[in-house]
């Protein structure tokens, strides 16, 4: 089949994707408010598709605990208020149960865990694209762009996982044999999840040379967004395929749900926000990981 073929094939779904794309990359680059309000109304339809996709197996978490937990989440991240970040997930959990406990609809431990699950998943998770778009700047940038290191970072992200995507679909639709994992998601390939991360670490090393970053920190970024984006990817098969369902939701056309479309991103923005934080921006990691290894010789000897 031609690229020209598979464009036209593909229609709806690249239409949709680029519509959805210019959306996060304009909060992205514009940060603030606006990404906290692009991140709301993702999760907000990332919640709901949880709880129809946990319904199908007769589980019934609380969307309106879910949604109220995942909006304190992004309010604490874009005021980066990190330190409150703790108290919300106590908080969000004895709800939870407290939820369960008076609306008495069985089964309550599928219940409870569910609904927690959902607040992890469809709002702390997420949560990692605002805390990591704030790396290195104290400013909240409502109404301009704010120029520093976690816009970088983001980009990459971003790129990369969309790289991923692009390079997985082509390689593995012309030379994909080996499925990747067949129980969950028969359609991936080996070759496909290789040529996704080739492309991925490509891009990535492109954008850190555009943002001065360390030829080695990118390839490490690299490497670890294209592998979590498509863990996070074959993750959220596993939800469907547990459930019993295709697509998360309908609202994207030629996409399905928007969890099908962000399930990338689930995985991936948490450990790109932790290896940037503290292994590129701070080096004390690092060090402490040195140090221990140095201690640790020390007792056996060497």
């Amino acid at each position: 089949m031609s690229i020209i073929e598979t464009l036209q094939k593909n229609k709806l779904r690249i239409t949709t994707g680029f519509i959805v794309g210019i959306i996060v990359l304009f909060g992205v680059i514009i940060g603030g408010i606006p990404l906290m309000l692009m991140s709301l109304l993702f999760s907000f339809w990332c919640s709901k598709e949880w709880v129809q996709i946990l319904n199908n197996k007769g589980f019934y978490p609380i969307l309106s605990v879910i949604l109220s937990v995942n909006l304190i989440f992004a309010l604490v991240a874009t005021f980066n208020r990190l330190d409150l970040m703790a108290p919300v997930i106590a908080f969000g959990t004895i709800i939870a149960f407290l939820a369960i406990l008076f609306k008495g609809h069985q089964p309550y431990i599928a219940n409870v865990s569910t609904t927690i699950a959902g607040f992890i998943y469809c709002g702390w998770l997420p949560c990692h694209i605002i805390m990591m778009r704030r790396l290195g700047t104290d400013s909240l940038g409502l109404l301009s762009i704010s120029d520093n290191l976690g816009l970088g970072f983001l980009l990459m992200v971003f790129f990369a996982i969309l790289a991923t995507d692009i390079g997985a679909y082509y390689v593995g639709s012309k030379f994909g044999k080996i499925p990747l994992c067949p129980v969950v998601s028969p359609k991936k390939t080996v070759e496909g999840a290789l040529g996704g991360s080739l492309f991925a670490i490509l891009v990535a090393l492109l954008i850190g040379y555009l943002i001065n970053l360390a030829w080695y920190y990118s390839l490490i970024a690299g490497c670890l967004i294209t592998v979590f984006a498509q863990l996070g990817d074959l993750s959220e098969s596993l939800i469907k395929r547990d459930a019993g369902v295709k697509d998360s939701g309908t609202a994207l056309p030629g996409h399905g749900g928007f969890l099908d479309r962000v399930d990338s991103y689930m995985f991936s923005a948490p450990v790109a926000y932790y290896f940037f934080k503290y292994f590129v921006v701070s080096h004390t990691l690092w060090y402490d990981v040195i140090n221990f290894f140095k201690a640790g010789l020390k007792v056996v000897g060497l």
